[in-house]
């Protein structure tokens, strides 16, 4: 397997890097079509990638990217008020661990923490994300897991592929099988709070009132 560690540093900072499909209508959100038809849900999608960013800015830990697909010059996402100090970056090629693992070495390589989130969860409040990079400060691993059984926030301070390779994603496994992977790792990991994705259209029942 593939070690690198980088969490020597006590005090560097924690780059947060927001996963997110464009709000391109048919592109995203395709579970809640059903519910919302394609322009509703890309119009959800929109507004919730909006408030993810401007949540991870109130953190206020370091470096906020927004790693998008299909890319960064897409129309739909440069019409979002995202504040010019994020910086954009393309998704990998590859499934989302392959995704995942690119944007995990290359911000460890920078000599800082990374905090992986996507733009599902809307109950990813500011002190989450406070937590988590304070989690990194003695746990080379930080995991917020879902309702459904995924998880909606990953944080390291080290990386090993196998976290990432051959994961069965989108599936109520996932959390699980990545806990079982970082306790063979032998790496002491942070747990926080279960939170809600707003993913199916069940979900819609818990979105808040200002997303209605």
């Amino acid at each position: 397997c593939t070690f690198i560690s980088l969490s020597d540093e006590m005090h560097r900072p924690t780059r947060i890097v927001i996963f997110a499909k464009a709000p391109i209508p048919g592109f995203c959100k395709t579970r809640l079509i059903g519910a919302l038809g394609e322009e509703g849900a890309a119009a959800l999608a929109a507004k919730m990638l909006c408030r993810t960013v401007e949540v991870a800015m109130q953190a206020d830990l370091g470096p906020i990217e927004l790693c998008v697909a299909p890319e960064p010059e897409h129309a739909t996402l440069r019409a979002l008020d995202v504040p010019p100090e994020v910086v954009w970056s393309r998704q990998a090629e590859g499934d989302l661990g392959a995704r995942m693992a690119d944007a995990v070495l290359r911000t460890l390589a920078r000599d800082e923490n990374v905090l992986c989130i996507g733009t599902d969860c809307l109950a990813l409040e500011v002190k989450h994300l406070k937590e988590a990079a304070h989690a990194l400060r003695q746990d080379p691993v930080v995991i917020a897991p879902a309702h459904d059984g995924g998880y909606v926030l990953l944080g390291l301070s080290q990386f090993d592929a196998s976290i990432f390779q051959d994961m069965t994603w989108s599936t109520d496994q996932v959390f699980r099988e990545t806990m079982h992977r970082i306790e063979y790792l032998g790496w002491h990991v942070t747990q926080l709070d279960t939170l809600r994705d707003i993913d199916e259209p069940e979900d819609l029942a818990f979105l808040p009132i200002e997303f209605k």
